[in-house]
Formats: structure tokens, C-alpha cells, sequence
């Protein structure tokens, strides 16, 4: 798709990432979602461990990614772990979210990450799909939880 902008999001530009949000909400199928005060996500968005990129497309934020920077103690060079990535439905499949990754990775190189790594569950064999085409190499893990509530 052309003129579609993929840009790191600067701890200035909330509205977007309150757009991008939405977009998560939509995609995921969040029932009863409650949007977290403003002044919470503008901290987050201020903070340097924590990117938002996202895909514009005639001023509306259409997809996303976010993701957390990980230090690690085996190397000085720090981990990117992506912790969402969504597309709107009618906009996906046109190549918006390989343009993410490629956004991410390449700032994450020139940051000096070791890795940037997603996890994806078995059973969803769309995001297994885009990863891998995308040039993920797949890890068996298992994935436990710690529900604290």
C-alpha cells in the first residue's frame, strides 16, 4: 500500500497511541475494555525501555506495535521484546505489519539489540504464518502464567 507511514511514536504524541490502543482493542476482540487514564499511558509512552510504533494512513493510526526493551546481565546489549502487533482487519494482508517489523528491527540494530523476539500461541496459525514470513525463527517454548488477582 502506498503512502502509509511507519514512525516510532515520541513521548509527545499520546493521541496516537491512544489510537493504536483502539485499533488493539478492535483487533483482539477486548470485551469491556477500560482505557487507562491519560496521565499513566503518557509516562509509559515518556519512558526510553518502552517503543510505540504505529502505521498511518490518511491521519489514522491503521496498526502497531509495542514493545519493551529487556537488559540483560549475559551481554551489555539489550533484548527487544515485541508485546503486540495488530493491524485493522481491512487493512491487513497488504504488507503493513512486515513493514512494522522491519521498522522495529531496524531501529533496534541501530540502538545495538542483540534480538528482537514475539511470542505467538500455537493455535494461532495466522501470526505463526506472518512471523515466519517475516523471517522469524520459530522456538518451542511453553509459555507459563502467574495469575497474582
Amino acid at each position: 500500500m502506498d503512502n502509509i507511514e511507519i514512525k516510532k511514536l515520541s513521548s509527545n504524541e499520546l493521541n496516537h497511541f491512544i489510537e493504536l490502543i483502539r485499533v488493539f482493542e478492535d483487533v483482539f476482540e477486548m470485551k469491556n475494555f477500560q482505557m487507562p487514564n491519560e496521565d499513566y499511558l503518557h509516562s509509559l509512552l515518556a519512558r526510553e525501555d518502552f517503543f510505540v510504533f504505529v502505521s498511518i494512513f490518511q491521519s489514522q493510526v491503521i496498526g502497531g506495535l509495542t514493545a519493551y526493551t529487556l537488559r540483560q546481565y549475559y551481554s551489555e546489549k539489550p533484548l527487544v521484546y515485541i508485546f503486540d502487533l495488530a493491524v485493522l482487519t481491512k487493512y491487513q494482508r497488504q504488507g503493513i505489519g512486515k513493514s512494522l517489523i522491519q521498522g522495529i528491527n531496524s531501529y533496534c540494530k541501530k540502538m545495538g539489540a542483540e534480538e528482537v523476539f514475539v511470542q505467538a500461541d500455537l493455535i494461532d496459525d495466522y501470526a505463526l504464518d506472518f512471523y515466519r514470513s517475516t523471517g522469524g525463527l520459530p522456538e518451542e517454548v511453553v509459555h507459563f502464567t502467574y495469575p497474582l488477582g
